[in-house]
């Protein structure tokens, strides 16, 4: 299996890793199949994600798509944040095997689970947006 040097970076040197303690965005996924599973932490003020960490159990793939999709989301307001795809993770990555692409698609959804986390805990639940929730491939959403 042929990994692209980002992914081996973002492996090797993970980005945003840890936890906020103060975060009011939390959002957690997992896949029973592969067993990994994703944290993410977000801080956001003012609709703006100031600071973002996570903390993955799995694989070397979901680590880099863990730390890319934080990187990818830092600085970026809630609306821009909730457009995170897995197609955009994988894109930033230069590519992932074709059995790996479950890892960006746990990446997107934890991202998306957090920041629905934060509109509920703040009254605007009509915000937020629905979460695929595994592959079944009948959307056009994932490869």
């Amino acid at each position: 299996m042929m990994y692209s040097e980002k992914v081996l970076d973002h492996f090797s040197n993970p980005r945003n890793v840890g936890e906020i303690s103060d975060a009011n965005g939390i959002g957690e996924v997992g896949n029973p199949k592969c067993g990994d599973i994703m944290k993410i932490y977000l801080k956001i003020e003012n609709d703006i994600i100031q600071d973002v960490k996570f903390q993955t159990f799995g694989c070397g793939a979901a680590v880099a798509t863990s730390s890319m999709a934080t990187e990818l989301i830092k600085g970026k307001t809630i609306q821009e944040a909730m457009q995170l795809t897995n197609k955009a993770v994988v894109e930033a990555l230069d590519g992932l095997p074709p059995v790996k692409l479950h890892c960006s698609v746990l990446a997107e959804e934890a991202v998306k689970e957090a920041i629905n986390n934060y509109l509920k805990e703040n009254g605007r639940a009509s915000e937020a947006v629905e979460i695929c929730g595994g592959c079944c491939h009948s959307c056009d959403k994932h490869e």
